[in-house]
């Protein structure tokens, strides 16, 4: 019986006469003729990230051990390099060898000690892109691009920024709607609290994004007001229903390993109406704190003010003197706040509401399962065995020494659990996830050494899936993030065994083929798209013209060795096709090793990260 994995492989098998590539001076791969990759990788869609056979989740079995007396290490570069690519963004020589010597632990430990190189207000101040000048980027999105862009292609600890990535799809703020002056550097502000946070505690990490302006914006915090008999107004619910449903408990109440309570076979849910609208109270009178803001005449409009980017950045208040006009009376509700069991007294000021309500989520059972499990999702598997999710709570819940919240505790609980680690799970046809587009075009540049020829990272929004890569980074389509956690395609093997495959939500026809297109593009750079971006394949050129070798290496880095034979020897004949000898130039060697990383990111074997 065949796995989803062998059922593509075979597909990449039967369209590889029909792959060709060109032969001019540029290196490049005939697009044309990508069209066979494209339909090879589309079987991923069809498959639905299940298999054909072990239907049901994955299993694992152990803790992690709080003193090992000897670190656990790999056994050898291809299980660090598959750790490297779940808990980092890439894998590299340097970092497999570092990893071998120290051990699993230890370099996590050192990892997640490492600060941010720049920070993303570092970014915008250095190319003074937060000053009020001819280039109007008060009304721009293509600078918060560049920031963003620049955080993870380069610099860094890559351990902080991929749980920082993880957190941006949990904690949701999308780009496309945050419409106000200097947007860029309010966007930036919540990319930096989530590398600030990623090993914090998740209490401070909610409430830095409760009052984050970019968050204000999104879901109508900032300006939101208390009740006005008079009108008919009643607070905006928008925060208050997303933070409960989205941002910490969910809809219905868990068990402690993340299967749900049932009454009567039915799930309960966790909150309803009425507690919608008594949290909702906590989350008025807020806006932004212009405290030590001056304003600016716009460069080609001076009547209109434009204020210091920090108004986008410091955290919003509830003080009226503070507000750009100041009032004697705030917005915020005095009345009683009732919610989950909580009843906050009636005159009970802003910061003290918020407080109570914050400490009452965060002390929720829910939360470490209904977090702990979509962080899995993001880093490891779609389907973690409701084991692993349970060991990952009761972590959040305590990190050893009575700490709940601990996130440095629960991401190392995550990376390093036996579920995680097990080499068995590589061939276990109900374990792993569909890598995201935008972690493979990261993976791609971290792999081989990007950098910017401006230095600005000058890079837009790919997030057209027809002719970019379908995803960009903090550019979700709605507060639900690109995917749900719970999403399966309908009619695929993974349907038919009971397993989640949220990626999927993200792959049909037009995509898979956008992303074959984007990334025959992005392997080269000689796209108008990459024009400020260039890779570093010197170390690839070098043994360009042992086929065998360079088929090793790129399948070491990309894939942690898990290319099928098949599969290799498919990608080995199509590089072979580029005759090199002792008179061939860097372009061919280039070309060679071009058509090797593009064959392999196109192939099911990459796509399904295990």
């Amino acid at each position: 019986m065949t796995t989803h994995l062998d059922a593509v492989s075979t597909e990449i098998d039967d369209t590889a006469d029909e792959i060709e590539f060109s032969g001019d001076d540029t290196g490049s791969i005939s697009g044309a003729k990508a069209a066979g990759i494209a339909a090879a990788a589309l079987a991923t869609a069809a498959c639905g990230g299940g298999g054909t056979s072990g239907g049901g989740t994955a299993t694992g079995g152990g803790t992690v051990p709080n003193a090992p007396p000897e670190a656990r290490k790999p056994e050898d570069d291809a299980q660090a390099s598959r750790f490297l690519q779940q808990a980092s963004l890439g894998a590299g020589e340097g970092a497999i060898r570092q990893l071998r010597d120290e051990g699993f632990e230890p370099w996590l430990n050192r990892q997640m000690n490492a600060p941010n190189s720049q920070s993303a207000r570092q970014f915008f101040s250095s190319r003074g892109y937060d000053q009020v000048d001819a280039d109007r980027n008060y009304d721009s999105r293509r600078t918060g691009d560049q920031m963003i862009w620049s955080q993870l292609l380069s610099g860094g600890s890559s351990v902080r920024k991929r749980a920082a990535l993880a957190l941006s799809e949990f904690f949701v703020v999308s780009f496309n709607s945050v419409s106000i002056n200097w947007r860029s550097p309010a966007i930036g502000e919540y990319w930096d609290i989530l590398n600030t946070n990623a090993f914090g505690n998740f209490r401070n990490l909610i409430e830095d994004i409760t009052l984050n302006p970019a968050m204000g914006v999104f879901l109508n915090t900032r300006g939101n007001r208390k009740a006005d008999p008079r009108s008919g107004r009643v607070p905006d619910e928008n925060y208050g229903r997303e933070i409960m449903q989205l941002f910490s408990i969910g809809l219905f109440e868990l068990n402690p390993d993340g299967t749900r309570k049932l009454s009567g076979g039915a799930p309960i849910e966790t909150y309803d109406n009425d507690d919608v609208t008594g949290i909702s109270k906590v989350f008025t009178g807020y806006d932004y704190d212009y405290t030590g803001i001056g304003f600016t005449p716009a460069f080609d409009s001076p009547n209109r003010q434009i204020p210091d980017a920090d108004y986008a950045r410091q955290p919003m208040t509830a003080d009226p003197s503070r507000w750009v006009r100041p009032r004697s009376e705030g917005y915020h509700s005095d009345d009683e706040k009732s919610f989950l069991g909580l009843t906050i007294p009636a005159g009970t000021n802003a910061a003290d509401s918020l407080k109570l309500a914050l400490d009452h989520l965060f002390q929720h059972p829910n939360v470490g399962p209904f977090f702990g499990k979509q962080m899995i999702q993001r880093l490891v598997t779609s389907n973690p065995s409701p084991a692993y999710v349970q060991r990952v709570a009761e972590t959040f819940a305590n990190n050893g020494n009575g700490v709940r919240g601990d996130l440095r505790a629960v991401f190392k609980a995550i990376l390093l659990d036996d579920e995680a680690l097990d080499p068995a799970n590589v061939t276990n046809p109900g374990f792993g996830k569909l890598r995201e587009p935008m972690l493979r075009f990261i993976q791609l540049t971290r792999t081989f050494g990007a950098s910017s020829v401006s230095g600005n990272w000058e890079l837009r929004d790919f997030s057209d899936p027809a002719n970019r890569l379908g995803q960009s980074p903090l550019r979700p389509p709605s507060v639900f993030n690109f995917f749900r956690p719970t999403y399966f395609p309908n009619g695929s093997q993974a349907a038919a065994n009971n397993l989640l495959a949220p990626e999927f939500q993200l792959v049909n026809e037009t995509s898979v083929a956008g992303y074959v297109n984007f990334m025959e593009r992005a392997v080269d750079t000689s796209s108008f798209l990459f024009t400020d971006l260039e890779l570093n394949y010197s170390a690839e050129v070098a043994i360009a013209d042992d086929s065998q070798a360079l088929l090793d290496r790129l399948d070491l880095l990309l894939t942690g060795n898990q290319l099928s034979t098949g599969l290799r020897d498919t990608i080995k004949t199509a590089m072979d096709d580029v005759t090199i000898d002792a008179s061939s130039s860097d372009a061919d060697k280039l070309r060679r090793v071009h058509i090797g990383v593009l064959l392999i990111m196109a192939s099911t074997d990459y796509l399904i990260q295990k």
